[in-house]
């Protein structure tokens, strides 16, 4: 499976499980650590948990894939997995805005 390809899924699952504000940012230029980065949120650290469970298991089930790592599962307020080229945040609101990852590695747009 391509990255993109990836990536795209992933906000595929993540959308048919109604995470909010779903970004997926390109970061291949700006660090190794990956790609890109899948930023959402959820309602509550109910929602948070039941987002990052589909992902991993849509991932596994379909293609065979498991995440390098996870942080978080049991805060239930970020939650990040870790696919090396992809990695996903699924944030509890308060603190998506606290740690603003759209604003630390989106590319600057331009305006038209």
């Amino acid at each position: 499976m391509e990255i993109k390809e990836l990536a795209d899924k992933i906000v595929s699952i993540l959308d048919n499980k109604k995470a909010v504000d779903i970004e997926l940012i390109p970061v291949a230029e700006k660090t190794v650590l990956a790609d890109y980065f899948v930023i959402c949120s959820g309602t509550s650290s109910t929602h948070i948990k039941a987002l990052a469970d589909e992902v991993e298991y849509m991932l596994k089930r379909d293609y065979d894939i498991t995440p390098d790592h996870i942080e978080g599962r049991d805060s239930g307020r970020w939650i990040l997995l870790d696919y090396k080229d992809v990695v996903v945040h699924v944030f509890h609101p308060e603190d998506r805005e606290n740690y603003n990852l759209e604003k630390l590695w989106e590319m600057k747009k331009t305006e038209g």
